[in-house]
C-alpha cells in the first residue's frame, strides 16, 4: 500500500521541515522527487540524503513568488505525477502592526507562490489527463490565531484556491486536496523562540507544545505521512478535501 513507484513528485520548500520530510518519504515510496527550493544548499542537502539512500532526486533553484522562474523549473521537469505545494513563510502580526510591504511578501510567497505552481503544473497534469495536487494550509485557515494576520489571510486564500482547482478539474481528473496543521517542531519554530524568547526557550516550548489538547507538537514526519496518502491510489477517491492535522486543536479547544 501506499506505492509511489514510477511517480514524479515536484515538491516546493522541500529544503526543511515539512517539505523536507514529505520529500524522504515519498522518495522511500518509490517517487522520483524534484525539489522547488529558494535555497540552494538547503535544497542540495535534501538531495544528498535521498540519493544516499539510493533514491532518485533534484533540486531547482526558485523562487515561487516568481512566475516566469516556475513555469521554466516546470517546463525543465517535464511529465510528473504529484505536486505538493509547501513553500511557505510565516509572519507575526495583527491587521494594524502588518507594514504593506510584510502583508506584501506573504500573499507573494504563501498565495502568489501556489497560484504560479498551480498555473505551471495544471497545463501538463490535463495533457496527461491526471494529477495529484496537494497544498499546505493551516490550523488559522479554521480559527482565529493571536498575531496571525497577514499568514491567516494567505492560509485561507490556499483553502478555497483547492476548492476551486478540485471542481474545476474534476473531467481532467485531477484530484486536489489539503492539509491544515497545527504547531509542528520544524527549525523554524526553534528559530522562532531563540529569536523571540531567548533564555526561556524550553518554558515557551512546553506553553506551544501544550496548546494542542493532545499536549505536544506534531512531527514532520506525521504530515508527510498524510500527504504519502493524499498522493496515493488508496486516496483516489478523494478530491476537495481539507485536512486538519492538529492534535485536536480545532475541535477540542471549545
Amino acid at each position: 500500500m501506499f506505492s509511489l513507484q514510477n511517480k514524479r513528485a515536484v515538491i516546493t520548500g522541500a529544503g526543511s521541515g515539512i517539505g523536507k520530510a514529505i520529500a524522504l518519504l515519498f522518495a522511500q515510496q518509490g517517487a522520483e522527487v524534484h525539489i522547488l527550493e529558494l535555497r540552494d544548499e538547503a535544497a542540495d542537502e535534501t538531495v544528498r540524503e535521498i540519493t544516499a539512500q539510493a533514491g532518485k532526486a533534484k533540486a531547482y533553484a526558485c523562487n515561487v513568488a516568481h512566475q516566469i522562474a516556475v513555469v521554466d523549473a516546470f517546463a525543465s521537469i517535464g511529465a510528473f505525477d504529484i505536486l505538493v505545494n509547501n513553500a511557505g513563510i510565516a509572519h507575526i502580526g495583527r491587521a494594524d502592526t502588518t507594514t504593506e510591504a510584510d502583508f506584501d511578501r506573504v500573499m507573494s510567497i504563501n498565495v502568489k507562490g501556489v497560484y504560479n505552481c498551480l498555473f505551471a503544473a495544471i497545463p501538463q497534469m490535463k495533457k496527461q489527463g491526471r494529477g495529484v495536487i496537494i497544498n499546505m494550509t493551516s490550523i488559522s485557515a479554521h480559527v482565529g490565531l493571536n498575531d496571525r494576520f497577514a499568514y491567516s489571510t494567505a492560509k485561507g486564500a490556499v483553502k478555497a484556491m483547492t476548492l476551486s482547482v478540485a471542481k474545476d478539474y474534476l473531467q481532467d481528473h485531477i484530484r486536489c486536496n489539503c492539509i491544515s496543521p497545527a504547531r509542528v517542531h520544524t527549525p523554524f519554530v526553534d528559530g522562532f523562540l531563540e529569536n523571540n524568547y531567548a533564555g526561556k526557550e524550553a518554558e515557551m516550548f512546553e506553553k506551544l507544545s501544550k496548546s494542542q489538547p493532545i499536549g505536544r507538537m506534531g512531527m514532520p514526519v506525521e504530515i508527510a505521512a498524510l500527504a504519502l496518502y493524499l498522493a496515493s491510489e488508496e486516496a483516489s477517491f478523494i478530491t476537495g478535501s481539507d485536512y486538519l492535522i492538529d492534535g485536536g486543536f480545532v475541535t477540542l479547544n471549545g
